[in-house]
């Protein structure tokens, strides 16, 4: 099968030897998400908006892919604070509901930058229509 290669443009997909996200077949596997836009960290310390930013970030590079939120059966979310999980919840249902894929939220020390809140991964697999 051919690895199809999503890539943000950023220079550290090189350097650290990365991809925004890889499509196998119908699989779809994007990286760790961030409240990034560009430089500009998106509502420094705000999960509710990070959260949202980011699956908005998520689904443009489903469609890049070829799929659409409908097809993700997987998220991990890191977060550094578990006390925001209400709002990252809320907000994650907002975007998943009908859709109730498998979800996992874990609570880590820091991420990349400490404005940061939450990181998103996505596990994502077109259905093929019948």
């Amino acid at each position: 099968m051919k690895k199809q290669f999503i890539s943000s443009g950023t220079p550290w997909e090189k350097s650290v030897g990365y991809s925004r996200a890889i499509r196998i077949g119908n699989q779809i596997e994007i990286s760790g998400t961030t409240a990034m836009d560009g430089d500009q960290i998106v509502a420094p310390g705000n999960a509710t908006l990070q959260t949202a930013f980011i699956f908005e970030k998520i689904n443009k590079t489903l469609q890049e892919a070829g799929a659409s939120m409908n097809d993700i059966i997987r998220t991990r979310m890191f977060v550094t604070n578990m006390n925001d999980w209400e709002a990252i919840g809320s907000v994650h249902g907002k975007y998943l509901h009908a859709i109730r894929p498998a979800a996992t939220m874990v609570e880590v020390n820091q991420l990349i930058h400490p404005d940061l809140v939450i990181e998103i991964e996505v596990t994502a697999i077109i259905q093929k229509e019948d």
